[in-house]
């Protein structure tokens, strides 16, 4: 799932956003975006959990929306 992190603008952010998800979920994998601020999370975890996750991390994010 993708999400859009408006926030998030620097390796610091990076890093926050990653120890917060991995903490939640040891096997996730991120891929970061920085660009376009989007964080691409494969996780076990369900969306609504993920985004708990990073507004507790002091981020919010908002899935984004595949084409059909």
């Amino acid at each position: 799932m993708k999400y859009h992190v408006p926030d998030m603008s620097c390796g610091h952010c990076k890093a926050t956003i990653d120890r917060s998800l991995k903490d939640a979920d040891a096997a996730a994998r991120l891929e970061f975006d920085m660009e376009n601020r989007i964080v691409t999370v494969e996780s076990r975890l369900p969306s609504d959990k993920i985004q708990e996750t990073l507004k507790a991390a002091g981020y919010e994010a908002a899935p984004v929306q595949q084409p059909a």
